[in-house]
């Protein structure tokens, strides 16, 4: 990858209240339901582009269903929340959906 295509930058990994580049952030809850295994390589590598803005990660396989559940906590603006979601959507076999904190 080359340096200029993580698009957590310098100036938005870690901006909160207060700081004096002052930008929202919000709390966010990714759901992800993985049908597909052979994604997993590119969905990892995706979350962990946007490990500057991560609170948390919780995998749950569920193998009698074929699945893995995983929930991803972020606290980042909602630009970078939506761009997280949009291109783990874009993944066959695996399933977001995002919850938004009202804070």
């Amino acid at each position: 990858m080359i340096d200029g295509d993580n698009p957590m930058s310098t100036e938005m990994m870690g901006v909160r209240s207060g700081s004096p580049q002052e930008v929202e952030t919000r709390i966010a809850l990714v759901g992800i339901i993985v049908e597909n295994r052979d994604a997993t390589d590119r969905l990892n590598a995706i979350l962990h582009q946007y490990s500057g803005v991560i609170v948390g990660r919780m995998g749950i396989p569920y193998p009698s269903r074929g699945v893995a559940i995983i929930s991803v906590v972020v606290d980042a603006p909602a630009d970078q929340i939506s761009s997280l979601s949009g291109k783990l959507g874009m993944l066959d076999g695996i399933h977001v959906k995002t919850v938004y904190s009202k804070k």
